[in-house]
């Protein structure tokens, strides 16, 4: 697997954010090629859990040929269990014009909800918008209690709710977010 980049983070030294719990496991985030049939496996798990929760119009989850398009960028997480690469977690970000990034495909595998790992990924991917020169983050995901937990995280990193944006139209099973990248970071609950 060919790997462009690679940071190692916990949750206290990935953002200004820590973790919920204070700690969190300590993740590998790679730049990631998408070959892993580890991925490929975990990203079908996050595209049948939108089916299973969305309207099929309101699935707006890519797949790996979507996600392998050349203004996405996408990331894994890995942890060590013992000798075994664990994935924790994967985050891509979309170029939509040269100030303006749309997060994508933030998943915590099921085994580490909880823990901050979604705390690390969103920390990670608001750090690369910003070095790639992003001016704004913006970001869609469900208005079903499903994703309660994820608008929450959003809220407390500065995402406030805004109208659709890109190509997204008004959608009621939807909830668009921004946050301007420039605004002072603030540390988060």
């Amino acid at each position: 697997m060919a790997v462009a980049s690679t940071s190692l983070v916990n949750a206290s030294t990935a953002s200004p954010a820590a973790a919920p719990n204070g700690g969190g496991p300590a993740l590998r985030i790679r730049l990631d090629d998408l070959r892993d049939p580890r991925i490929a496996a975990f990203l079908e798990e996050h595209l049948a859990d939108m089916r299973r929760v969305s309207p099929p119009e309101s699935v707006h989850a890519l797949d790996l040929a979507g996600l392998r398009r050349s203004e996405i960028r996408f990331w894994s997480a890995w942890t060590q269990d013992g000798t075994e690469e664990m994935l924790a977690g994967t985050v891509a970000l979309k170029r939509l014009d040269d100030g303006h990034a749309e997060l994508k495909s933030m998943r915590t595998a099921a085994y580490l909800r909880g823990r901050g790992v979604a705390t690390q990924l969103l920390a990670h991917a608001l750090a690369e918008a910003r070095n790639a020169g992003h001016k704004r983050m913006s970001l869609e995901t469900g208005s079903q209690p499903f994703f309660a937990p994820a608008r929450a995280l959003y809220a407390r990193h500065g995402f406030a709710p805004c109208p659709p944006f890109g190509n997204y139209g008004p959608d009621p099973a939807s909830c668009f977010m921004t946050l301007d990248l420039r605004a002072p970071r603030c540390k988060a609950a």
